[in-house]
């Protein structure tokens, strides 16, 4: 109820029922623990009387497929895991390897850099890289 300010009647303003015309653009999908299943679960399992576990569920806001749902997934020891793709064994693989192929890639032209100013140092004293002495004995 909003408050209508240019129809006050006195010292009390008048209510008017102005309909709320803000919708929500999509509804946010529930999400649940695997704490909170594993709490609702040992609950309804206590449940020995008729009624209780339609008492707990509305109390909860929970509908009678959760219950089945999670209790499925405690059965395979899945309740906490999450869903979606599995991450792909071979990834981090890939990875690495293409991380070690870069780094390679800047030794090689690093490498090719050095060779080059060799070759024009060679050329600028008159004598051939085959002519120079070497570290190898």
């Amino acid at each position: 109820m909003q408050v209508n300010r240019a129809a006050v009647n006195g010292n009390r303003p008048m209510m008017t029922q102005e309909p709320d015309v803000q919708v929500v653009p999509k509804a946010k999908r529930r999400r649940f623990s695997a704490e909170y299943k594993r709490q609702i679960l040992s609950e309804a399992d206590r449940c020995s009387e008729p009624g209780q576990i339609g008492a707990l569920l509305r109390r909860e806001g929970l509908y009678s497929s959760h219950l089945t749902t999670w209790r499925r997934q405690r059965e395979q020891g899945a309740l906490g895991q999450k869903r979606g793709r599995k991450p792909d064994p071979q990834a981090a693989e890939i990875k690495r390897l293409e991380q070690e192929n870069e780094r390679l890639r800047t030794r090689l032209s690093r490498a090719e850099h050095i060779i080059d100013v060799q070759k024009k140092l060679a050329q600028l004293l008159g004598t051939s890289p085959e002519e120079t002495p070497s570290n190898e004995s």
